[in-house]
């Protein structure tokens, strides 16, 4: 039979029962025993509130309603983003209009010497190619001119100078262009100076009408004799 080196038996338990540490002394707090404690699910003791067992049904629906809210407040804040964007870019899409249409002013002083040069015949050579590639540059950035002979006039386009009458117009007509009038899109840079030709208007003694004849004032009254 061999000899066993265990210093106690199996199946014996040894609880240290102390009131005092034998380390530091220190008073200890005994340990309520597990088996002790009673099972407040099995011996009857009391239940939780019918609030607190309904608690854990309404938690889906608090987090539902949350959601909700939160998907609320971000399609709100993704609207806001839309429109500060869209307004930022029409914002932007203005500026640059604005400052290209400032640049085209300072330069129509120059156009208007190369139109004066074509009206005369003097546009001719290196001075014509170089006019026909600035035209061009510019009607690239929207520049547009304006003012014909013949154009009906027109006050928000037009700037009228010169009056006259004429029974060849049927309507206020621009006849002569003194300056062409330039617009840049939508926007106008200047207006066109003109002459303007109104429709003859007929003397006041043409209007009043002479009695026709065979009225009743020139019907013969006498009888035979």
């Amino acid at each position: 039979m061999s000899e066993r080196n265990d210093e106690y038996p199996e199946g014996v338990v040894i609880r240290d029962k102390r009131r005092l540490d034998p380390v530091t002394g220190e008073p200890r707090h005994a340990a309520p025993d597990p088996a002790s404690v009673p099972d407040r699910a099995t011996d009857g003791g009391p239940t939780p509130p019918d609030g607190a067992r309904s608690g854990g049904e309404d938690v889906p629906k608090a987090e539902a309603l949350l959601l909700e809210e939160r998907t609320r407040d971000l399609q709100r804040v993704q609207a806001e983003y839309a429109n500060y964007r869209k307004r930022v870019d029409r914002d932007r899409v203005a500026l640059a209009e604005a400052a290209v249409g400032g640049a085209l002013i300072g330069l129509l002083p120059i156009l208007d010497d190369i139109d004066r040069a074509r009206e005369h015949g003097d546009l001719t050579g290196a001075f014509k190619a170089v006019a026909d590639q600035l035209e061009a540059v510019l009607g690239k950035l929207g520049l547009t001119q304006f003012g014909e002979p013949g154009d009906p006039f027109d006050p928000a386009i037009h700037e009228a100078v010169l009056h006259d009458e004429s029974d060849e117009v049927t309507e206020p007509t621009a006849t002569k262009v003194l300056r062409r009038g330039y617009q840049h899109g939508d926007r106008l840079l200047r207006p066109a100076m003109v002459g303007v030709t109104d429709p003859k208007s007929e003397p006041a003694s043409e209007a009043a009408s002479e009695p026709e004849a065979g009225s009743p004032g020139d019907l013969d009254t006498d009888g035979p004799s």
